[in-house]
């Protein structure tokens, strides 16, 4: 029991399993939707598998909008389970009509459905924003940008492990079981072992950490909320989210397009690839926080996008890709910095309010940034392939500038703090 109540109050356990889960369902719908738009001509092919992410990836980012927030509001009020849970329970049903999709041959449109099912669940947004606000609470604010950085590394970690096995497990399969079958299979599973963790295993009575939340929270409860800086973080982590969202999205397709047209086995590797800046910026973090403040930690992650993402609209071979890859080595830190900062700015009582607020936010500028990354991206496939990493690489630059001003507001507001102790 002692053991039990110990692993309860830690939530990486269902952040690494669920995530090697989500690593074995990408890879196996990737190539599951290969397979389905498997047309001669290629840029018919890029087209349809193009269209097929857009739609699938607006009604994952429109329909838990009103759930989020409700979540969120749950979690406010010291239900911290639930944005959880409820979440993790979509997941589960999404991965498990992939599978009826491979083993019933559905139309690989079915999967319209499974995002729809997994968004009234609160999504990715919910879940994400769940597990932040708890690590929030639970933590002083000196270590809390270490912690959720570390949080981070975790995900990361657990989606290279996931990534680096899921090609050679989507290849395994007899005369009984189709391919994909084994790893959609195992990503049903771990996500079941997730939602029973999270349900009845996991403690969020009092912070993970074991720190006092009078020391803490209670602290930030006193504070007045800046909504100049939350602003500023909001338009700069928005901007930033564009950059990274809307070239990611793209790469789905790029790669599985000449001159690359990856293999399943490939395409677990790039995953992976992307999830190594997990471990890159983890490190990061802990080097710069000791020298740096967050703004500038946050400006630095900007800078190194920007470079790798650039360098990818002129990508020709795989090694190219890995080279690209290695300059976003610190892209991870932006975000789970500015949640951080953004949870020095507000009362402790309103950290999911606010952090779900975040969410939404990015989720309604992806209704925006996903259709017009996939049209530029098809008006310029035979000219300029790379052009949307390009336009990627502007607006990151343009996400600088609103850090910036918070970095100078901040650095005047710590001399002030200073003086009056």
């Amino acid at each position: 029991m002692a053991v039990w109540r110990l692993l309860g109050r830690h939530v990486e356990p269902v952040v690494a399993c669920a995530q090697v889960g989500s690593a074995f369902y990408d890879t196996g719908l990737q190539m599951m939707m290969k397979e389905r738009f498997a047309f001669p001509e290629q840029e018919r092919q890029q087209k349809a598998m193009s269209d097929f992410y857009m739609t699938y990836n607006m009604l994952g980012k429109f329909v838990p909008i009103v759930p989020a927030i409700v979540l969120s509001k749950l979690g406010d009020r010291g239900y911290r389970k639930v944005p959880i849970v409820a979440p993790l329970v979509g997941y589960l049903v999404s991965r498990l009509l992939l599978l009826l999709v491979i083993l019933l041959e559905w139309p690989i449109q079915a999967m319209y459905a499974a995002t729809v099912v997994h968004g009234a669940c609160g999504g990715f947004s919910s879940y994400w924003a769940g597990v932040m606000a708890l690590v929030s609470v639970s933590t002083s604010e000196e270590e809390r940008s270490v912690r959720i950085m570390r949080m981070e590394l975790v995900y990361g970690l657990a989606g290279l492990v996931g990534s680096l096995s899921s090609g050679h497990l989507f290849q395994l399969y007899t005369v009984e079981l189709k391919g994909g079958v084994l790893l959609v299979g195992l990503s049903v599973l771990l996500y079941f072992l997730c939602l029973a963790y999270a349900a009845l295993v996991l403690d969020v009575s009092r912070p993970a950490g074991g720190h006092d939340r009078r020391g803490s929270a209670g602290i930030l409860d006193r504070r007045p909320r800046d909504t100049a800086n939350i602003a500023l973080l909001f338009c700069g982590a928005i901007l930033y989210d564009v950059a990274v969202g809307g070239g990611v999205e793209i790469l789905v397709s790029f790669v599985m397009k000449e001159p690359l047209n990856w293999s399943a086995t490939l395409i677990g590797y790039g995953n992976a690839a992307g999830f190594v800046i997990f471990i890159t910026s983890f490190l990061g973090v802990k080097v710069f926080s000791r020298r740096l403040s967050d703004a500038s930690m946050i400006m630095v992650g900007m800078m190194s996008f920007c470079a790798g993402i650039y360098f990818m609209a002129f990508v020709t071979s795989t090694y190219m890709y890995y080279l690209a890859r290695s300059l976003t080595l610190f892209a991870l830190i932006p975000m789970p910095t500015i949640r951080s900062l953004l949870s020095k700015q507000i009362k402790g009582s309103s950290y999911g309010l606010v952090l779900i607020s975040l969410q939404l936010s990015l989720m309604m500028a992806s209704l925006v940034y996903t259709p017009v990354y996939t049209k530029v991206y098809q008006a310029t496939l035979d000219t300029f392939p790379g052009f949307v990493f390009t336009m990627s690489s502007i607006i990151c630059f343009l996400a600088i500038i609103p850090i910036c001003i918070v970095g100078c507001r901040t650095a005047h507001e710590g001399y002030e703090r200073i003086q009056g102790n």
